[in-house]
């Protein structure tokens, strides 16, 4: 029962590691239903290695999205199920390979790549990367509740997209990239050459080693059965 209280994050590395073993494998076997099989099952792997919320995030986001293009290559094929399970799986490797990723916080992977001495530049773009999506999505929030607030109407409309939405909101993240280029030099961050400590390492257990060997099997089982 310990096992499947498992609510630890993933190891950044074998994260990014697993991430991309579900992409290409989904990409390269997208029209064998084998694929479909291997989704599936590395959907269920990260589902119990305490990647559940992820995993709903994810799913939902596949059933609307992979869905349209699904019924879409369908169609556009002359009602080629061959061409809809292809386009099914490339949506679904996309999908599934973001959940890793989605675990792991933004500090974490900053301290595994340091830890590592990975190229200052290479962890200064992943840590802003990996947090501009939060950031991004909360403006999009404030300004729609702004909207809202004036009374501006509907987004639908060009005009009032472009000056009560685009605008304002173009303008807040300007001034956050400022407020971010302040803030990351302000707390040691350089892209030259220099010493730095890194005092809380990630390290991998037992159970990352189990998903990442248990994800490498279950693709070499599905290729060779």
């Amino acid at each position: 029962m310990a096992f499947f209280r498992y609510k630890r994050n993933l190891y950044p590395l074998f994260a990014i590691a697993s991430a991309l073993i579900i992409m290409v494998f989904g990409l390269v076997k997208a029209r064998d239903i084998r694929c479909s099989y291997f989704l599936i099952g590395a959907f269920a792997w990260l589902f119990v290695f305490g990647c559940r919320k992820q995993c709903l995030k994810a799913l939902i986001a596949y059933v609307i999205v992979g869905g349209i293009f699904t019924v879409i290559a369908y169609f556009a094929a002359g009602k080629n199920s061959e061409s809809a399970l292809a386009m099914a799986n490339r949506f679904g490797a996309v999908f599934v390979a973001i959940i890793p990723g989605m675990s792991v916080e933004a500090t974490q992977m900053t301290r595994n790549l340091s830890q590592l001495h990975t190229p200052r530049g290479v962890t200064l773009g992943m840590l802003i990367t990996m947090s501009f999506v939060p950031v991004l999505r909360g403006e999009i929030k404030r300004v729609r509740e702004a909207m809202k607030t004036r009374g501006a109407g509907s987004i639908l409309n060009p005009k009032i997209f472009y000056r009560a939405f685009l605008i304002p909101l173009v303008t807040r993240l300007v001034d956050i990239s400022d407020t971010l280029a302040l803030s990351i030099e302000t707390r040691g961050f350089t892209l030259g050459k220099c010493k730095y400590t890194v005092y809380k390492r990630e390290y991998a257990n037992i159970f990352d080693v189990v998903y990442l060997l248990g994800l490498i099997a279950g693709a070499v089982a599905v290729c060779v059965f």
